[in-house]
């Protein structure tokens, strides 16, 4: 893994923030542009020097850019999520109060708002527009999917002088911003172009967790109690909840072990059969002769390959579109016990837009100041190409394209499933 970060330059400017490089002086320290995190903490039969580690992230002593010569901007992409407010108040705030910057810009409607052809004008962030926009859902900014030409946004970046670019999205969004800065290296443009990680998914490599993650999971427990009571108080009654999760399962298993309700938990990750003694409807047939009552957590993206025959196309951003798993099973589970003769009350509940249009929980709108304040420190040093990660409990600045290069996945053999199937008392395998 190449885990070199892009510098604009020297940093020769010291930082205003007025932070200490002594240890014990009372004062919060500067991190040495040296200093690394480790991607590998565990030690097995020999002891070795870790071969791959990462630039930790934080203020720096000297920093690229005077503040009084920068023009910041924030923009937001892709679908909502909770705690983006959160991010771009405390980015404003961070870049204003803290370093001195001038000016900073909102880009409205995604990368659209650097594209002029769309005719959406930035906003001029002020402290009356952000200081209570941490208690609403969604962005103050507005959002949109799919990209826009890489030259026509550095052309505008340029035009405004806008030479900080924060870019608050998921893997697409990142994608984007790799390409933004790429494409502003190329013109010898000094440009810093740094990426905050959003997904309720928690799918992005590097980052153990993305904010909005904790407030999806808190929501998602609130139906699966719902949908359990649906299901406890019918004889034969089954609760089906389907979430978030195109090709990453967390939230399923987040809101299942938050739950310690759900009795099957299907994510992508791991593959399921329908029918046959082994199938998820034979242990369901079991589970509910024996109790009654069930409650299913299945992802969005679980079961695509039962669901091959339809394809739902991608989306604007290139992602692949999903079938439909939770109807799918739904019609499944009626057919199969109306073909065994038993009686079956089934409450079928998709919350998907409830969880991700809330407003961040206190844990979340913690994470959401710490993204988004490193973000500006690696701005603010001159990084660029680069996504503030989170990895072995530091944040790190991160090269964007290792950030993308692949999703993050529930891992069938590591604690988060094993703890899923402790809970759940699902068979091991269902194939």
């Amino acid at each position: 893994m190449d885990t070199a970060v892009n510098n604009l330059g020297q940093p020769v400017a010291l930082s205003p923030l007025g932070l200490s490089t002594e240890l014990d002086d009372g004062l919060g320290d500067f991190v040495p542009d040296a200093t690394r995190v480790m991607f590998d903490i565990t030690i097995g039969d020999r002891i070795e020097l870790p071969d791959v580690m990462f630039e930790k992230a934080g203020p720096r002593e000297h920093i690229f850019f005077d503040p009084s010569t920068v023009r910041a901007a924030i923009v937001t992409c892709g679908g909502l999520c909770p705690g983006i407010n959160d991010v771009i108040r405390s980015a404003y705030f961070a870049l204003t109060h803290n370093y001195g910057v001038p000016e900073v810009l909102g880009i409205r409607f995604g990368y659209r708002g650097l594209n002029p052809d769309y005719g959406l004008d930035p906003i001029v962030l002020n402290e009356a527009i952000v200081d209570h926009i941490h208690y609403a859902g969604g962005t103050i900014l507005g959002s949109s999917r799919g990209g826009q030409p890489t030259d026509v946004i550095v052309d505008c970046l340029e035009a405004r002088g806008i030479n900080v670019l924060l870019c608050i999205g998921g893997d697409g969004t990142q994608r984007g911003a790799h390409d933004i800065a790429t494409e502003a290296l190329r013109r010898g443009l000094k440009i810093a172009v740094v990426g905050v990680p959003k997904t309720i998914d928690n799918d992005i490599q590097f980052v153990s967790r993305s904010f909005g993650y904790s407030t999806a999971i808190d929501k998602a427990r609130d139906v699966l109690t719902c949908a359990h009571n649906e299901a406890k108080g019918a004889y034969n009654g089954v609760g089906l909840v389907k979430l978030m999760g195109r090709d990453s399962g967390f939230i399923a298993c987040g809101a299942a072990l938050a739950s310690q309700e759900a009795n099957f938990c299907l994510v992508p990750e791991v593959p399921f059969a329908l029918e046959g003694e082994n199938g998820l409807l034979a242990a369901l047939e079991a589970r509910l002769r024996q109790r009654d009552h069930a409650l299913i957590v299945v992802a969005e993206g679980a079961g695509q390959d039962l669901l091959e025959h339809e394809d739902a196309g991608i989306d604007a951003s290139g992602n692949k579109l999903h079938a439909d798993i939770g109807l799918f099973l739904k019609a499944q589970i009626k057919a199969h016990f109306k073909t065994a003769g038993l009686d079956l009350s089934i409450k079928y509940l998709d919350p998907s837009y409830y969880v991700r249009g809330v407003a961040a929980n206190s844990e979340d709108s913690l994470l959401c100041d710490l993204f988004a304040r490193h973000a500006v420190h690696a701005a603010m040093a001159g990084k660029t190409d680069v996504v503030v990660g989170h990895w072995n409990d530091a944040f790190i600045n991160l090269p964007i394209a290792l950030a993308t290069g692949s999703r993050r996945k529930v891992e069938p053999e590591g604690e988060l499933w094993k703890s899923v199937m402790a809970a759940t008392g699902q068979p091991v395998r269902m194939l």
